[in-house]
């Protein structure tokens, strides 16, 4: 087969179905999960099928886990009992690479970590390059001649309650063959903890840098200055019609400063009572003054005589 794999999503049961062998223990499905059970040691199952070449991964995801050996093998032998192949696991403590011949185990590469619940344990055999990783990322990777070939997958872990896996996956692996489009993005996880460690010293520095060469010649004298310039011309630009008419504002407030003499005046006087004098006019009493003074008469120079040239006639009155 060129792809094998299981959710483990049914009932509750000791059987797993015709995909599966169980080597060794009681394996069974609980909550839609893969269980080793509880019984104690270690305790094997692989796929019924085989791979369809010697190069093929095997992964599986960690549903709960606890400090016991528990991981995900491939090339394993035909029979199906692991004395031959590459296991990937975990002791709680670190993961392990053991390479496995004549059922005998022996580490190749390790990444000192604890598993945590929903790590994604894989290995895979290429030719003679195993490689193992966490969650997608590469975390051994080796050179091992001595197991050419295998085409059997499975797991193995000690038989603990507090052991469960999930979603297995298998695949067939071709050398140089063209790589389809994902189908799912890979989206960026926040980052958790912190980064103590003191760093090295860098590997490069950069020295500053001597100055070379020197300036002393003078500044010349500027070539260009600039300088007021007086005004010419004159504007005699008539002003054009008011667009708007200034109203008058009211008074406000109040005049306090004394006003200034009148120029003219014309105002009616009061008569002034008979015996009463001005005040402003000073009067002595005294005798009449007159220019006129009196003499005797004057003798007349006409003398009466009868009427010259009158036609008139003295009669009874008229």
């Amino acid at each position: 087969m060129a792809a094998f794999s299981d959710d483990f999503d049914r009932a509750n049961s000791t059987d797993l179905g015709a995909g599966w062998v169980e080597v060794s223990g009681d394996w069974s499905i609980v909550s839609n999960q893969l269980s080793s059970g509880s019984a104690g040691g270690t305790i094997i199952l692989r796929a019924a099928g085989a791979m369809a070449s010697n190069d093929h991964s095997a992964q599986v995801t960690i549903a709960a886990t606890t400090s016991a050996s528990h991981g995900v093998w491939c090339r394993g032998n035909p029979s199906g009992g692991l004395t031959s192949g590459y296991l990937w696991r975990n002791d709680g403590s670190s993961w392990d690479l053991f390479r496995v011949v004549g059922g005998s185990f022996t580490v190749i590469g390790t990444y000192a970590a604890a598993a945590a619940p929903g790590d994604v344990a894989k290995v895979q055999a290429v030719g003679s390059t195993i490689t193992a990783y966490v969650n997608g990322v590469q975390r051994v990777s080796v050179v091992d001649t001595d197991v050419p070939t295998g085409t059997s997958i499975g797991l193995r872990a000690e038989s603990v309650a507090a052991i469960r896996f999930d979603d297995f996956l298998a695949v067939d692996v071709t050398v140089g063959a063209t790589l389809g489009v994902a189908t799912s993005t890979e989206a960026a996880q926040p980052l958790a903890g912190s980064k103590a460690a003191t760093l090295g010293t860098a590997g490069e520095a950069d020295a500053p840098q001597a100055v070379a060469g020197s300036k002393t010649a003078a500044l010349p004298v500027a070539t260009e200055a600039e300088t007021a310039q007086p005004l010419a011309g004159t504007k005699s630009q008539n002003l054009s019609t008011a667009e708007s008419v200034e109203a008058a504002q009211p008074q406000s407030g109040a005049k306090g400063a004394a006003l200034g003499q009148a120029l003219e005046s014309s105002t009616a006087s009061p008569l002034v009572a008979a015996g009463v004098p001005d005040a402003d006019i000073d009067v002595t009493v005294g005798a009449p003054y007159s220019p006129w003074t009196a003499g005797p008469p004057h003798t007349a120079a006409w003398t009466a005589g009868a009427p010259e040239g009158s036609d008139w006639e003295v009669g009874a009155p008229c």
